[in-house]
């Protein structure tokens, strides 16, 4: 048994009992952020390095350059959470959370953040659910129909089609050459009849990064849909749904937009909706009218349903997490605020300052070197033995995989971070040899 699996045999302090007015009263007497076990506002707050300050909008232990696994929130969002914890708690904040306006909000800020209308995008509790919910919607299950995908989709996805597949699916899996995916190898792969395309726009893995536009176009011209899995990109860069011609796509929450687990986003062009079949119904799909006017015992209510408009009346169906909506509600107008093209720009010298310096000290780039997308990897025999523990040590939160390590900064990083960051590396391979 490892430490961590070993039970906790200590015995809390004692403590005084406490009411549920008691113990809400004195919750509600502390400042806001301490009652959650967040900072308090602090006054004269001054930016402290990142794009146009932004560092000093956050309150971070230590240094985070791995915003592709889960993106800090910033800290208006986080005390908009915290007020719906207190509302949930049935602690009455003023003014309440207005769940459904913060509903709407998040849905209207992605929508201008990645240009689309918001009948075209409908609410899912995760990024795969919204892909099988195309998949689904496509008729694709249990059927001969031809998927092409490409090795940097994201796992879970290709877990779903090699499923699919053992049920007959025609699925095509599209082979990486130098850490990319080859547009011609993709064009070979979409043959004639070919019905979907599925790709990660940016993958999570190596950050290799797809022309959505330019795949679009190819598999059009072949007669196939495009899905993509926008979920590394989606706050991180630029992205226009609608220019780039994608037929589909869906984005989790918790990353770059500064949501929370439980929400995501699932686009379908407007012209592309009709291709898709309503596979599950509920609350969220339309309205339904009940004539509850029979007498005591006599016939059962008449119902009458109607779906929604858009996307929601196709896809939708129950209550998405309010928790990340309302931190929705405020990180989306603050990263069009920054804007995601100043965000893309401004991790560039970062990026460059990792392909110069790492490198030489024994690691394998991973990424292509003309790839802007916020993920970097660089790999390297029996890292996670040499660099975990160092790492930790000196509060640097990155991804260390067992072979190749994996950094994403973000605006509120600066060139202070990433030289912290090499000077531990360096420090710690220096030790092992």
């Amino acid at each position: 048994m490892s430490h961590a699996d070993k039970p906790d045999t200590r015995q809390p302090p004692s403590l005084p009992p406490l009411s549920r007015r008691t113990f809400s009263s004195a919750l509600l007497a502390l400042p806001l952020g301490g009652a959650l076990g967040l900072p308090a506002a602090r006054a004269g707050d001054t930016p402290r390095g990142g794009l146009n300050g932004s560092r000093g909008d956050f309150d971070l232990a230590g240094v985070c350059l791995n915003g592709a696994s889960m993106h800090p929130v910033c800290r208006d969002a986080a005390r908009a959470m915290a007020r719906y914890v207190q509302q949930r708690a049935g602690m009455a904040p003023q003014p309440p959370v207005a769940l459904g306006a913060n509903r709407d909000k998040a849905l209207q800020e992605f929508a201008l953040l990645c240009n689309a209308a918001p009948d075209e995008l409908a609410w899912v509790p995760t990024t795969t659910a919204g892909e099988n919910l195309v998949v689904a919607g496509l008729g694709l299950p249990n059927t001969r129909q031809r998927v092409v995908s490409d090795e940097y989709h994201f796992e879970g996805s290709l877990y779903l089609y090699s499923e699919l597949a053992r049920r007959g699916l025609d699925f095509h899996l599209v082979r990486a050459r130098d850490q990319r995916i080859n547009l011609n190898d993709l064009e070979q792969a979409i043959t004639p009849g070919t019905r979907l395309v599925a790709v990660t726009l940016v993958s999570n893995v190596y950050g290799f990064q797809h022309d959505l536009k330019a795949v679009c176009d190819i598999a059009h011209a072949r007669g196939a849909l495009v899905y993509a899995d926008v979920i590394q990109a989606a706050g991180a860069s630029p992205l226009d749904l609608r220019s780039s011609g994608v037929d589909f796509a869906a984005c989790a929450t918790y990353k770059w937009l500064m949501g929370d687990f439980g929400a995501a986003y699932l686009y379908a062009r407007r012209d592309s909706q009709h291709h898709l079949q309503p596979t599950q119904w509920g609350y969220r799909s339309g309205s339904l009218a009940a004539h509850f006017d029979q007498p005591p015992g006599g016939r059962q209510p008449l119902l009458e349903s109607r779906p929604n408009e858009g996307l929601a009346g196709i896809v939708g169906t129950g209550t998405i997490s309010h928790s990340a909506r309302t931190a929705l509600a405020h990180s989306l107008p603050y990263l069009r605020a920054l804007g995601p093209q100043a965000i893309e720009d401004w991790r560039q010298p970062l990026l460059a300052r990792l392909r110069e310096r790492i490198p030489a000290m024994g690691f394998k780039p991973l990424t292509p070197a003309d790839s802007r997308s916020a993920i970097i990897a660089f790999g390297r025999k029996q890292l996670a033995a040499q660099l975990q523990a160092p790492l930790e040590q000196a509060g640097i939160d990155v991804s260390v995989y067992p072979d190749h390590l994996r950094i994403s900064p973000s605006f509120f990083n600066d060139m202070d971070d990433i030289d912290h960051l090499l000077a531990v590396i360096g420090a710690a391979l220096g030790r092992t040899r």
